[in-house]
């Protein structure tokens, strides 16, 4: 395992508290005086996923950069993480992405701890945040376009499966955008496979700006 995934994982660690609490924070201390440059704290898998794949298509190495991208396990997390990494703990450089109904979660725990004030009015890109409308698979949907991502679900061999699914009397008068969004997230890992397969599918001037303008912060 290379120091920023053994990296996340003592940070994990270290802010879910409990019996592991102790040997995370030494651990993401000691890995934190290295080549680590600059946490990027997302809500999710598959949001590391799409940062990481977009990355790849700019010609970048998160790793190699000393960026590491940290799955919060859920918006309501970011309390505890900028706490173990931000001004009270760490102190290390932070950006992220979040969904836009989680921004005054989100404000408000980044005011609290130090990084930013009157963030209602300069906004969260001001401190390296950036704002997803509705949710990253959402953005990317958009970016892509319905007919595109399922050209992707096809070149996945699920074809057959989403039909099935636009089949079901839940999802028969939703739009197909909907259907799409949550189709994806209907099984263990998909979101974050089709993270990584819808990135690789935009056209580069259509890269949803959240995804764009963190990457350009980092």
């Amino acid at each position: 395992m290379d120091e920023l995934s053994r990296f996340r994982l003592a940070l994990g660690a270290w802010a879910a508290g409990g019996t592991r609490a102790d040997e995370g924070a030494s651990v993401a201390r000691e890995l934190a005086g290295g080549a680590l440059r600059t946490v990027v704290l997302v809500e999710g898998e598959s949001d590391r996923a799409a940062v990481e794949a977009l990355a790849a298509r700019y010609g970048r190495d998160l790793r190699a950069e000393g960026v590491a991208v940290v799955p919060l396990g859920g918006a309501t997390s970011i309390g505890r993480f900028l706490d173990v990494c931000g001004p009270p703990g760490l102190g290390l450089p932070l950006a992220g992405l979040c969904d836009i109904g989680e921004e005054r979660h989100f404000r408000r725990h980044l005011e609290r701890v130090g990084l930013g004030s009157g963030l209602a009015e300069a906004g969260l890109e001001s401190v390296g945040f950036h704002m997803c409308v509705a949710d990253l698979e959402d953005e990317l949907i958009r970016a892509v376009g319905a007919e595109g991502v399922q050209e992707v679900i096809g070149a996945q061999g699920e074809a057959r499966s989403f039909r099935v699914f636009q089949g079901q009397p839940a999802q028969r008068e939703r739009p197909v955008e909907h259907q799409l969004r949550r189709f994806m997230g209907t099984h263990s890992g998909r979101k974050a496979l089709y993270a990584q397969a819808l990135v690789a599918h935009l056209d580069p001037g259509r890269v949803p700006r959240p995804l764009d303008r963190l990457l350009a912060h980092v």
